[in-house]
């Protein structure tokens, strides 16, 4: 039983491994959530400059 409980203690330093790899996949998660957020703002930005070029370009249709 003793062998049991020993192999159950987790040493110190690899509790800090365990914390810092959750802070890190924190950190990830709300890396990749900005970087998905600044890609739909620059895809609204081209599409929006996309349409205004279009608009200024465009002949009337019974010209």
């Amino acid at each position: 039983m003793a062998k049991a409980l020993f192999g159950s203690v987790v040493p110190p330093a690899e509790l800090r491994v365990m914390d810092e790899n959750a802070v890190l996949r924190a950190r990830v998660r709300r890396l990749e959530q900005e970087l998905a957020e600044l890609r739909a703002q620059r895809d609204a930005v081209i599409a929006h400059e996309l349409l205004s070029l279009t608009r200024d370009k465009a002949e009337p249709a019974l010209a």
